[in-house]
């Protein structure tokens, strides 16, 4: 039986700090990432973004880009996959990152990233990464 592997999560950028040249360039940044016809860990199909030209001052204080996917057993080259979406999110701007593991073997992993300072600016900030695992054991 094939093992399924469900990765989600988000990347935030806080409103109060956005502005459109921010937002264009996660946009061209997402918009660049290869399609999944090609098959690659992380595809530009698999985000959700902000509305382009949608007005900041309308929205809450934080601009989200949400991805998912489903993956046969990714956790057997999950570094691949991590070293991809730092490649991601060292050209983006952003507040923080989450990207959840739900595996059918190793419970679920959480992994959170965490700009040094308010925001990550690509090629001027350092970036932070923390790690939590939990199994969920169905015995009944």
């Amino acid at each position: 039986m094939d093992q399924e592997s469900i990765v989600y999560g988000c990347i935030k950028d806080q409103v109060v700090l956005t502005d459109e040249a921010r937002r264009r360039t996660n946009e061209s940044v997402v918009g660049a990432l290869p399609s999944v016809e090609e098959w690659p860990f992380i595809c530009r199909e698999m985000f959700a973004q902000p509305v382009p030209g949608q007005d900041l001052n309308a929205t809450l204080q934080t601009d989200v880009t949400h991805f998912g996917a489903s993956y046969k057993g990714i956790e057997y080259e999950w570094d691949q996959w991590i070293e991809q979406f730092e490649q991601l999110l060292a050209k983006m701007y952003w507040s923080s990152a989450t990207v959840h593991l739900e595996t059918e073997l190793n419970g679920r992993h959480s992994f959170v990233w965490q700009a040094d300072g308010e925001c990550y600016i690509p090629g001027e900030s350092t970036m932070s990464v923390r790690c939590e695992w939990t199994r969920e054991d169905n015995l009944i």
